[in-house]
């Protein structure tokens, strides 16, 4: 029986067409499913682990040295604040002070006439005088503005409290106003770093994602139009004064490292390290070059490469490598650049020669200086000397970075500084001795004390005379009280005698500022 013949039709073709592409070794490979990468998350800091005394020097008009302002009206030399002990950061702002300890406290003194100090000071001259902040949860970072303040928890909650301010006056904290009192910002977010400028605010979320609130004249909050960062849109302050977040090409930025300056806000971006900035920008200080409006309002890439740190004062910024070198740009007068005598501004980061060797590890600025400190501990100053806010011990001011030398630093290592409106804050080590003088003090007493303890007890019973103490037991007594004790951060300390005769001699001066 013959066999049918198989009836080829376009079906079948394309059956063995596929059969054929299936064993092709030229044919592309399968896709495979892409794995999820894992989300980015920040993590809380935490505290620094050294602890100091912190020095203050500069202009004390409002108690923003932690003196009362009949005792002391400027010092221009750093000295001791002895009210307060145990200090891992320091933050000077406008005219107030901050003081971090190591339980995650934070103590502050100066002006609160907005609310920047964040405690109760009616009673007279309670401001001037350190006093402790309350709030819910231990304090891992701090920051101040010229009437703000705010705080970083250990839960990675935020608290701010005090005021910003535009060209009008006061804008309050928010739309509500001022705030005497902590409050938490950002309840919604678990936030990792925190800066202020001088008006404005910054917040950096463990997610990545940037926020600033205050006020935007100079296009510092990098998400307001310019009719919007004035407050004269319909929506007024509202805009400037909710927290908003930083958005780049209509996505939210992802950043690991924020900065601020008092009109300047800096960003990292978290995939590129690229440096982007936003804000005045009249002396190229955002390091891009110079728009039409000397401010840029939304995010733009600067020139600023490897920052490990970024500060400036109010036309000048400084950076900080992660190579340990720094370099400088902005506005000439007075030697804030560290340059030395230079004819003309500075339009493009700068390297400082001055300070190529001394492996550089922290900057930070007052308005019109700029402070450094080396690996070893030491600080180098530069820039205007006004109001004494370099501790030089003159009001001269300084081109070239110079050593800060003073008895309350010599053979001492400076562990954090702070550059403020008109007062500089300093970190020193405790010294060895200190410390062992501390322990000896603390030591439980030996039986022999206790014998010779014993032995004038009783010689105080016979010495006693119808039920008064002789003469001989007055004085021993006298010479066993404490004199001129003081309460140090709930313990109690000698208060110690001002020394510094540079400070005595200082002729009295009222508050200054340069333009």
């Amino acid at each position: 029986m013959a066999k049918a013949k198989v009836r080829t039709t376009k079906t079948t073709e394309k059956v063995v067409i596929k059969k054929a592409a299936a064993v092709d070794t030229d044919a592309p490979p399968a896709k495979k499913a892409k794995k999820a990468n894992p989300p980015f998350v920040l993590n809380v800091p935490t505290l620094p682990t050294k602890s100091g005394h912190p020095l203050a020097c500069g202009q004390n008009d409002v108690g923003q040295l932690g003196f009362h302002t009949d005792e002391v009206d400027e010092k221009t030399r750093p000295v001791l604040l002895k009210d307060i002990i145990d200090i891992v950061d320091v933050k000077a702002g406008g005219m107030h002070s901050l003081c971090l300890t190591k339980n995650g406290e934070i103590w502050s003194f100066g002006c609160n006439d907005e609310g920047a100090l964040g405690r109760d000071t009616t009673e007279e001259g309670s401001e001037m005088k350190p006093a402790k902040i309350s709030l819910p949860k231990k304090v891992v970072r701090i920051s101040c503005g010229d009437s703000h303040s705010a705080c970083l928890l250990e839960n990675g909650s935020v608290y701010a409290w005090g005021s910003f301010r535009d060209a009008h006056g006061s804008m309050g904290l928010t739309i509500e106003g001022k705030k005497q009192a902590p409050i938490r910002v950002l309840s919604e977010i678990i936030a990792v770093d925190i800066a202020s400028g001088s008006d404005h605010f910054v917040v950096l979320a463990n997610n990545g994602k940037v926020f600033t609130i205050g006020c935007g004249e100079q296009g510092q909050l990098g998400r307001a139009t310019i009719r919007t960062l004035t407050g004269e849109s319909r929506r007024g302050k509202t805009s400037l004064l909710t927290p908003g977040v930083i958005m780049k090409k209509a996505k939210h930025f992802i950043a690991d490292a924020i900065w601020a300056t008092p009109y300047c806000t800096f960003l990292r971006d978290a995939k590129t390290a690229e440096i982007y900035g936003f804000g005045l920008n009249n002396y190229n200080q955002i390091c891009v070059k110079k728009g039409a409006n000397e401010f840029e309002h939304f995010p733009v890439l600067t020139k600023i490469k490897d920052a490990k740190k970024i500060a400036g004062g109010q036309h000048h910024t400084i950076v900080l490598t992660n190579d340990n070198q720094v370099y400088s740009i902005g506005r000439k007068e007075y030697g804030r650049l560290g340059l030395g005598d230079v004819q003309d501004d500075v339009a493009e980061l700068t390297h400082i020669t001055a300070l190529k060797d001394k492996k550089i590890v922290d900057i930070s600025c007052g308005a019109e200086n700029t402070l450094a400190l080396s690996e070893d501990g030491k600080l180098y100053v530069f820039g205007s000397g006004t109001s004494s806010t370099l501790g030089t011990g003159s009001e001269d001011d300084v081109p070239i970075p110079k050593l800060l030398e003073s008895a309350q630093t010599k053979d001492k290592k400076l562990l954090a500084v702070s550059g403020g409106g008109q007062h500089s804050l300093f970190l020193v080590e405790v010294a060895s001795t200190e410390v062992e003088e501390k322990k000896t003090s603390n030591k439980k007493t030996t039986g022999k004390e206790v014998k010779e303890a014993a032995a004038k007890e009783s010689v105080k019973e016979v010495t006693k005379v119808n039920g008064s103490e002789s003469k001989e037991e007055e004085k021993e007594q006298a010479e066993k009280e404490p004199t001129n004790e003081k309460k140090v951060n709930g313990n109690a300390k000698k208060t110690e005698i001002e020394t510094n005769a540079e400070d005595k001699a200082a002729p009295k001066r009222g508050r200054k500022r340069k333009a």
